[in-house]
């Protein structure tokens, strides 16, 4: 199934905090989210938004919402969850 990717204005300021060499990395594997939603994504209990992709020390927080996966959060490991 085709995605629409949408990032929600915190996930933009998120993500001028990661390292210059982090970023593009980072946002192709975001943009992998439009074609499917393989690799390390996974459904969070009891937690919104409901799905976490892992990549390295960052997690990318997101949902979706009929044909548009919507980013919230970009985050270091350590910041996410607590």
């Amino acid at each position: 199934m085709k995605f629409k990717v949408e990032l929600k204005k915190r996930a933009v300021k998120d993500l001028r905090r990661v390292p210059v060499s982090d970023r593009a990395k980072l946002l192709d594997k975001i943009e992998s989210l439009a074609d499917d939603l393989s690799g390390d994504v996974k459904k969070l209990t009891n937690f919104t938004p409901e799905y976490r992709m892992r990549w390295g020390n960052w997690r990318v927080l997101f949902e979706i919402e009929s044909e548009t996966v919507v980013v919230y959060r970009v985050l270091n490991r350590k910041e996410t969850y607590g």
